[in-house]
């Protein structure tokens, strides 16, 4: 079970191995630099086979100390080593000050200045060890410039043009890249650089890779931990304690059990309706509709006005199609109770919206309901009148400006420059929005945020290897509001639902690769699902659908018993 946590839960959980007997800071700290330089010699075999050089930047913590570790092992290896300590010995962690006088057996430690220029030419790697998980202000002594000494321009200043041209140390974080905020992945500033933008990035580390201990933190998936981090890699340092109940999970792939049918009519497997903007406005709805009837839903009707009528009756043949003009034109179609999931929103149109939303949400029973695009942005003026309509079955799937729009006081905290931390993160601001709203929240985005009132949370990350930038094409949005409007239709609770439509709209568009177009998702689907094993019996399968697809995050909240690592 893969978890991600905060960095007070990952204190606890060492702390707690500590006070038990079973290993002591020290002991940590050794696994801990001693998994940095196997990590490294595990990405870059070359360096393993003969000695290079090497610069290390220590921090006053523990995260120095681990850096201290690697320090005296590279050059038990044969490697020169240069290290150099960010503030004064005397400040030092009583481990990391241990781990300081076993190096100075070995070698000097000089001051981390902002003149620093080492004396080591091209050295091969770049240990970060500065800042991990306990950061919670910015380097304000030094400000930027002291982290741009991690950079080839820095460490290379006394070089000639040409002998930069044909050098670039490989750059390790300890932990996390210094100068992140560990919970949230934002780059700490301080506040007389918050109106400039471009300090933000010599205001963190930027690495080629980040060895992290036991688990992930929430920073290596939120914000800007993917981009500062490079590859990230977790070591096992043996601890196997219980963290609290608020923690991020990843576990092994259940999506096929989401979505696997057993025998049964079509309207046993669901009815979802899509309401449709009018004409020239249909391509969002239709590629909804498509998702919806690709994931599984067993009838999918559009609901289309008169006027685009015959534009959307040439374009579809499996989907359905009903006429409705407007609110009363809908209540009449939701008297069929065998509709049982809708969206609205997908080139709906704000003012269509207006008038069809409060029908969907009030009226005839609360169905699950999927609110997008316009059905969203046509409340911007007076989001607690949507809000006073949602129910429980509602999930909610705004884009950054979208989110913005219905909730400005919760984004304004979010696009707030981070000047201390733990910093404001986007799973807070998820959260937040879900129990404003009553319902499940998807704050979409490479990082996307699942939230549900109650305070589970979940970040359907693709980003490192589940990266799929391709994503961002026009359309691409509303097919996932179909998806989860399918697995709505199919019984799924909003939660699981929004969950597994997220991790197989990513799964979809890795499967399919660059030239990815919106139309290419739905069509992708089967060939996703087969990969993961749709088609095998369903007596192997459980009746109700799997809690966490692979590749989710769950944050949990309360509970009576926390979760075993």
């Amino acid at each position: 079970m893969l978890e991600i946590l905060t960095a007070a839960q990952m204190r606890a959980i060492e702390q707690a191995a500590i006070e038990s007997g079973t290993v002591t800071g020290l002991e940590l700290m050794e696994r801990a630099g001693r998994g940095v330089v196997e990590a490294v010699f595990e990405e870059w075999p070359e360096l393993a086979k003969a000695p290079h050089r090497a610069v290390v930047l220590c921090g006053p913590g523990n995260n120095g100390g681990d850096g201290f570790v690697v320090a005296r092992l590279l050059n038990e290896w044969g490697w020169e080593v240069e290290v150099y300590l960010y503030g004064e010995p005397a400040k030092l962690s009583r481990d990391a000050k241990v781990n300081y006088e076993k190096w100075l057996e070995m070698g000097e430690v000089a001051t981390l200045t902002a003149t620093l220029e080492p004396s080591m030419r091209k050295p091969s790697l770049v240990v970060d060890a500065i800042f991990g998980t306990g950061l919670t202000r910015p380097v304000r002594a030094l400000g930027g410039v002291l982290l741009d000494l991690c950079d080839s321009r820095g460490l290379g200043a006394h070089m000639t043009e040409g002998d930069r041209l044909d050098w670039t140390p490989v750059i390790v974080s300890v932990d996390l890249p210094s100068g992140l905020c560990s919970d949230s992945g934002r780059v700490l500033v301080s506040e007389e650089f918050t109106g400039l933008p471009d300090r933000l990035e010599a205001a963190s580390v930027h690495s080629d890779l980040t060895v992290s201990f036991h688990c992930l933190k929430l920073g290596h998936v939120l914000q800007d931990g993917p981009i500062a981090g490079g590859k990230v890699v977790v070591n096992d340092i043996g601890l196997r304690h219980r963290a609290g109940p608020e923690i991020v999970k990843a576990v092994a792939c259940q999506t096929v059990r989401a979505v696997a049918k057993r025998a049964g009519h079509k309207y046993y497997h669901g009815h979802a309706l899509i309401l449709c903007g009018g004409a020239g406005k249909t391509g969002a709805p239709r590629l909804a509709a498509r998702g919806a009837l690709r994931i599984g839903a067993g009838v999918v009707t559009l609901g289309v006005p008169g006027a685009a009528q015959m534009e959307v009756a040439t374009q579809i043949t499996a989907l359905m199609l009903r006429r409705v003009d407007d609110g009363v034109a809908l209540a009449e179609v939701l008297e069929d109770t065998r509709i049982n999931a809708l969206c609205l929103g997908p080139g709906m149109g704000v003012e269509r919206a207006l008038d069809l939303v409060p029908v969907a949400l009030c009226g005839n029973g609360p169905r699950p309901t999927v609110l997008d695009a316009d059905a969203l942005t046509a409340f911007e003026d007076a989001p607690e009148t949507l809000f006073g309509m949602l129910h429980k079955n509602c999930v909610l799937t705004p884009h950054g400006g979208e989110f913005a729009r219905l909730f400005p006081d919760i984004a304004e905290k979010l696009n707030a420059p981070a000047t201390k931390g733990p910093a404001y993160s986007k799973v807070d601001a998820t959260r937040e929005a879900a129990k404003r709203a009553g319902c499940v929240v998807l704050f979409k985005g490479a990082d996307t945020v699942i939230a549900a009132p109650d305070g589970r949370c979940s970040i359907n990350s693709a980003q490192y290897e589940r990266a799929a930038p391709w994503l961002a094409t026009a359309g691409s949005g509303d097919v996932l509001a179909g998806f989860i409007t399918g697995l709505l239709a199919r019984g799924l609770n909003p939660m699981q639902a929004a969950e597994t439509a997220a991790w197989l709209h990513v799964e979809c568009a890795r499967s399919y690769g660059p030239g990815l177009i919106a139309e290419d998702l739905p069509e992708e689907l089967p060939s996703v699902l087969r990969a993961l094993g749709a088609l095998r019996s369903v007596l192997e399968l459980p009746l109700r659908p799997a809690r966490h697809p692979h590749g989710q995050y769950r944050l949990e909240q309360g509970g009576a018993e926390p979760a075993q690592i």
